[in-house]
């Protein structure tokens, strides 16, 4: 028997299936979510937005059940859960949310993960705009203003460029 907590738990999919997972752990009634970003795509004739995976191959879904977590497991598509060592990779709600704020603002320029560690900064709260509230990591990169949140229980980080006007003194 599986020990777990209820919480979000990070889905380990096949390459390109991040969206055909989503939806199916929906239609088997499991709370999911994939955080997408938008993507210019060139071809030699033509140029497209689309959306794609802001982590590749993740899918993250909340798990409350032991029947929950082996559902999610049987579908078409998922390989396993996230660990590190021997414990599974559990995202706290809170970072969760701070995923969808980023992947939901409009405003947001570019959206790249990196699982570099930036030289230490200043840590900043946002104090306008729609993410109003979101602690971040002020960096330079290009002589551009860019904030960086760390997603620490993926071990993983969300370079963002923003307007300097919404973050605060």
């Amino acid at each position: 028997m599986v020990k777990f907590d209820c919480g979000w738990y990070v889905l380990y999919v096949k390459s390109c299936w991040e969206k055909k997972v989503h939806e199916s752990l929906k239609e088997i009634s499991l709370e999911s979510f994939l955080p997408q970003v938008k993507a210019i795509r060139q071809w030699s004739d033509r140029k497209k937005v689309i959306m794609k995976p802001l982590f590749p191959s993740y899918v993250f879904v909340y798990i409350n059940s032991s029947l929950g977590f082996h559902k999610a497991l049987s579908v078409n598509g998922a390989f396993s859960y996230i660990r590190f060592g021997k414990e599974y990779a559990r995202v706290p709600e809170k970072e969760i949310n701070q995923v969808k704020l980023l992947t939901g603002d409009e405003s947001i320029e570019e959206m790249e993960i990196t699982t570099q560690r930036p030289r230490v900064g200043e840590i900043k709260t946002i104090t306008n705009g729609p993410l109003e509230g979101l602690d971040c990591e002020i960096i330079k990169v290009n002589n551009q203003n860019k904030i960086i949140v760390r997603i620490e229980s993926l071990q993983q980080n969300i370079l963002v460029t923003v307007p300097l006007y919404s973050i605060g003194a």
